[in-house]
């Protein structure tokens, strides 16, 4: 995950190595960091303003090993079908699935559209002539509006731990990340789609983006961090990477 520091400055440019591209930031920072990211694997690097490409391309290729297992694992990962918001389509909430169940709306003065969980079924209330398009807003919304009363306990508990203090916190969705940090600002974002995974995922992701606050990198430190406050960060990392995610072609 990368972490957002609204005043560095960046400059960006691309170059390949072997059969795939390497996208290069070049930061006020003092170190290089390479990453891997889904769904595909692509390789990002962060280094420092004034590093030559030849110093950056060996560093790449001296991580080759590493780089092809960690794209082999997110190309092996599950990928979910395509949803299209029917009866007994399987939907997921904290790690748990549902069969989706249409609840017609109509006859209603007001019209409300809502999720209710009932035993392994999701009740979706809208309207029958609802679009694909409006039924997943509805699911969408709703999973949001999951995560806003979840994060909130999860931040007030490691603040205390951690002695540390989130400003703000916001739900997006993000294609690359499954959180982001401006240490900054001491806002945190949270990937819309981790109202579908368990709730320890969730929890390790919010623990992740607080370390952030105390080291800014993947560092040492940030891993002793982890390792204080989660003993079993690495398992929650693990099974949120071996989860299925969305069906459509990622960006970055």
């Amino acid at each position: 995950m990368n972490i957002e520091i609204a005043s560095m400055k960046t400059e960006t440019h691309h170059f390949k190595v072997g059969n795939f591209a390497v996208a290069v930031s070049m930061k006020d920072i003092k170190n290089v960091h390479l990453s891997v990211h889904p769904p595909e694997g692509g390789v990002r690097v962060s280094a420092p303003l004034g590093m030559s490409e030849d110093t950056i391309r060996v560093f790449v290729i001296s991580r080759l090993a590493w780089i092809k297992q960690q794209q082999t694992k997110f190309r092996q990962q599950e990928r979910e079908a395509p949803r299209e918001f029917i009866n007994r389509e399987s939907h997921y909430f904290n790690g748990e699935r549902y069969l989706l169940k249409l609840v017609p709306s109509e006859g209603i003065e007001k019209l409300e559209n809502k999720i209710v969980l009932k035993h392994k079924t999701m009740e979706l209330h809208v309207r029958t002539d609802a679009s694909i398009e409006s039924r997943a807003l509805v699911v969408s919304e709703w999973y949001r509006q999951q995560l806003k009363q979840a994060v909130p306990v999860l931040i007030t508990k490691y603040e205390k731990l951690m002695k540390v203090k989130v400003a703000e916190f916001g739900i997006k969705k993000m294609k690359t990340k499954w959180g982001t940090c401006n240490p900054t600002a001491k806002r945190i974002w949270l990937n819309l789609e981790l109202a579908k995974k368990p709730s320890e995922c969730l929890e390790y992701i919010v623990v992740h983006e607080m370390a952030h606050l105390l080291a800014h990198s993947h560092n040492d430190q940030f891993v002793a961090l982890m390792d204080k406050f989660m003993p079993k960060w690495r398992f929650y990392k693990d099974e949120l990477n071996r989860l299925p995610v969305r069906h459509e072609s990622w960006e970055y």
